[in-house]
């Protein structure tokens, strides 16, 4: 025979789940550094109901939570589960890695970020790698921190050296050469093309 749970423990769970909803709504609105009207424009609910909701006095809809939620880019787990920490520590074992021939490449964003890609690539002296070309209208952030980068895109060729950026359409056939001396270091910033 399984135990129910009582009708107090019932009770707690949902008025903890309001606690963390409040909480969570406020820190991750907090955290953008958005007013709750922007947000409540953002999400395309009234200013009020996102206020009721921050203060942990309402009771709202699945409708509602899935506007806060897509406001936020957000899980409706994470708008109803315990409040996570203000940061928390990934390290690079948890990251991960993969490689394309002698490069590695790290992901930088251990959550998924709607539109965005951050990566690390450790070029060896010597080594390169072809990209793989984005979704029409991507645009690509490369940016060189040690050594020296040569970014063919477009018929095009750019050397960075460190602290150099350089913006190119994602969307084409590109690829990234060391052909110093030295490793490089590089990091990709990709916006994908909404839609």
């Amino acid at each position: 025979m399984v135990d129910e749970p009582s009708v107090s423990s019932r009770t707690e769970s949902v008025g903890s789940a309001a606690e963390n909803l409040a909480d969570n709504v406020r820190q991750l609105r907090e955290a953008r550094g958005l007013s709750q009207q922007r947000m409540a424009t953002l999400s395309g609910i009234p200013r009020a109901t996102w206020a009721t909701v921050e203060a942990g006095g309402s009771n709202p809809t699945l409708a509602v939570l899935l506007k806060l939620a897509g406001a936020l880019h957000v899980s409706l787990e994470e708008l109803v589960g315990r409040p996570r920490a203000t940061g928390r520590l990934v390290t690079r074992e948890e990251l991960g890695g993969r490689r394309r021939g002698r490069v590695v490449i790290t992901d930088l964003l251990p959550d998924p970020l709607p539109g965005m890609q951050l990566e690390r690539m450790a070029i060896p002296a010597g080594a390169g790698m072809t990209g793989v070309p984005h979704t029409p209208g991507t645009r690509e952030y490369l940016c060189c921190e040690t050594g020296e980068v040569t970014l063919m895109a477009s018929g095009e060729s750019w050397t960075l050296a460190p602290g150099d950026v350089v913006v190119f359409r994602g969307d084409q056939k590109h690829s990234y050469r060391n052909l110093g001396t030295i490793d490089a270091v590089a990091y990709s910033a990709v916006v994908l093309a909404p839609g």
